[in-house]
């Protein structure tokens, strides 16, 4: 009896781009006929992201004794020797390598247990066409990689290195491909997107790429994009937040925090007030937008008056969406040289940001109560509208439909809905 076939099993961490990556990933180990193998792909943004990884690394092995052990991602770039070093692991991946299709034709046969670039050396980010997202409704869509940028708290550049774009042409190719497959919302994605275009030929703003997109991918109904910088959103996106009713009603802002000297210490682009305008604006070009905000909580030299400066900017933007993050020192960043916050502080501020937010939630689902939306249903009787609430549909659907619903209530922290009809 010829034995089962092992599809290559992909363990993902952190973020939107790398859930993409995976999905390329996923394609390359398939083509080259890879079988037997776990690829873990690691995040870096905080110590108990990598703790997580190795553990879970750990768990697979002992699991899985037979099985071939990978591991890539920003944790595997930035300390390659320390992954290598573990016992139940095979092989690690650079991030660059990790999406070249010769990597994994090659890799697993060479011999070496180590295989990683000077990823600040890379200046390209290749376009990768994926037939879409196993098991989700909504497909990402990589147009940007990398950052210039040199936040005192952050060591993703060094996993991810200099800021790099993804032609227009390519980015439409492939929206194109995915609607064509079925998917009715994209999510464009990458590490700072909004530092997108002066590397490419004519140097295009995100704003311009995304019109192109638009433009040329009629039938797109819904995009929506990952997180962006407060003051970096240049006037052709300003005109489509305000035009462009494809473009979903909800935007996610790199914030960071919400106090003006920890902004400076962070070395961040922007302070209190621009943030504050920045979602003046939005609201008055398009007054239902709805924001979500990554933020951290103790960041070194943070007192109570500070963090209450970045726990009132959560009312006073009506900020519904909270990422929180406790401050994570990163070593060779120059914040972990600061004066700490006492983890025990930095924790209990988490709490009270986390608690901040599902206080918004709950008045932002209270108040879409009665209201008419479309739903991306994303499995069985759940999916999200275009302000990205969750729902809680009255009978199942079919995963990646489109639906119009009327909203009826609120179920803990989601809303509740009657389906109507299919868009």
């Amino acid at each position: 009896m010829t034995p089962e076939r092992q599809e290559p099993q992909i363990v993902t961490f952190g973020c939107r781009l790398n859930t993409y990556e995976s999905e390329v990933m996923r394609s390359h180990a398939a083509s080259a006929g890879l079988e037997n193998i776990v690829i873990f792909n690691t995040c870096s943004v905080t110590k108990e992201a990598e703790r997580q990884a190795r553990q879970a690394i750990r768990k697979m092995r002992r699991d899985n004794p037979g099985k071939k052990i990978i591991v890539t991602g920003c944790a595997a770039q930035i300390d390659p020797d320390g992954f290598a070093a573990m016992p139940e692991v095979d092989l690690v991946l650079g991030n660059d390598l990790k999406l070249k299709a010769e990597t994994w034709r090659d890799a697993t046969g060479s011999g070496t247990r180590v295989l990683v670039n000077d990823i600040m050396a890379v200046r390209e980010t290749a376009g990768h066409l994926i037939e879409g997202v196993e098991g989700r409704a909504r497909a990402f869509v990589q147009v940007q990689n990398g950052c210039d940028h040199r936040c005192t708290f952050c060591i993703i550049p060094y996993g991810r290195g200099p800021s790099r774009s993804v032609p227009v042409g390519v980015v439409v190719e492939q929206v194109r491909k995915l609607v064509a497959g079925g998917y009715r919302e994209i999510v464009f994605t990458g590490v700072d997107i909004t530092s997108y275009g002066p590397d490419l030929p004519g140097q295009p703003t995100l704003g311009q790429m995304i019109r192109r997109v638009l433009a040329l991918v009629p039938e797109l109904p819904r995009l929506r994009l990952s997180s962006l910088d407060p003051v970096e959103i240049d006037e052709d996106l300003w005109r489509l937040i305000a035009e462009e009713p494809r473009l979903m009603p909800h935007l996610h802002l790199s914030l960071q925090a919400g106090d003006d000297m920890i902004l400076k210490r962070m070395k961040r682009r922007h302070l209190r007030a621009d943030v504050i305008a920045m979602c003046g604006r939005a609201r008055t070009l398009r007054p239902d937008i709805a924001f979500g905000a990554d933020i951290i909580a103790g960041f070194p030299t943070e007192t109570e008056e500070m963090f209450c400066n970045t726990l009132n900017i959560v009312e006073e933007c009506d900020l519904t969406f909270l990422h929180v993050f406790p401050y994570s020192a990163r070593e060779g960043t120059p914040a972990a040289r600061m004066p700490q916050v006492p983890k025990a502080e930095r924790k209990a501020r988490a709490a009270r940001l986390r608690q901040a937010g599902e206080a918004q939630l709950q008045a932002f689902l209270k108040a879409h109560v009665g209201r008419e939306r479309e739903v991306i249903v994303e499995k069985d009787d759940v999916g999200h509208t275009e302000h990205f609430a969750p729902v809680r549909l009255d009978r199942p659907q079919e995963p990646g439909r489109l639906v119009k619903v009327v909203t009826t209530g609120v179920d803990v922290d989601r809303l509740t809905a009657s389906v109507r009809g299919e868009v």
